[in-house]
């Protein structure tokens, strides 16, 4: 199934690509901006985890020494918040994430790929998801009514030759609609937190590691 999931993937990459660029105007993403990748829970689906888990494996050793030290250390730090605040999410930064960098950027997820643009919640195309960064001055923020907690151009604005600003139906749990990964012959499966899944997974993943640096 997953190379199938790689076939949709390239079709969700090749459409999130236009909308980033019909939308450069107003998107500050660059590299070495990692603010997307901190104090996040980062949901995703089995099938992607299995994409990043190969992503995963096929790093040079000392960086996923380093990995697999952040992916120890978060969890951890999971282990406390659950402890001292039961109630409330953990958040916490990508394990992937290296001197502010990705570190398996070619196999990362789709709430990776999305962050940045303006979305529409499944079902209600009138409530929009503004990324976080619109409010840090980033994604955005020159459109922006931090007031009136909306997107909106003056009128001397909208006279210019400036694109529209637009959102698209592309928010997460729309990606992951069970209908879309039929026509392409899979199942995104279970959805959680990624270091969920390394919790899951961990001791395989190290094995696996181990037994490919024996040969």
């Amino acid at each position: 199934m997953l190379e199938n999931y790689l076939l949709y993937l390239a079709f969700i990459t090749n459409k999130l690509q236009k909308h980033f660029d019909s939308q450069k105007e107003y998107i500050c993403c660059k590299k070495g901006c990692a603010k997307c990748c901190m104090k996040a829970q980062f949901p995703y689906s089995e099938i992607e985890f299995q994409l990043i888990y190969k992503g995963l494996l096929e790093l040079e050793p000392d960086v996923q020494k380093e990995v697999l030290d952040n992916i120890d250390r978060t969890i951890i730090d999971k282990q406390i918040h659950n402890e001292e605040k039961p109630n409330e999410k953990f958040r916490y930064n990508c394990p992937f994430l290296i001197n502010n960098e990705c570190s398996v950027y070619a196999y990362r997820g789709l709430i990776c790929r999305t962050f940045g643009l303006m979305t529409f919640k499944k079902g209600d195309m009138k409530n929009l998801n503004i990324p976080f960064c619109a409010y840090e001055g980033l994604n955005y923020s020159t459109v922006l009514d931090k007031i009136e907690n909306h997107i909106s151009k003056t009128e001397q604005e909208v006279d210019t030759l400036n694109p529209e600003v637009m959102a698209y139906n592309v928010d997460y749990a729309t990606l992951l609609d069970d209908e879309i990964a039929k026509g392409f012959n899979f199942q995104f499966g279970e959805v959680k937190p990624l270091i969920e899944w390394f919790i899951k997974w961990k001791e395989e993943l190290i094995e696996k590691i181990n037994s490919s640096s024996v040969l």
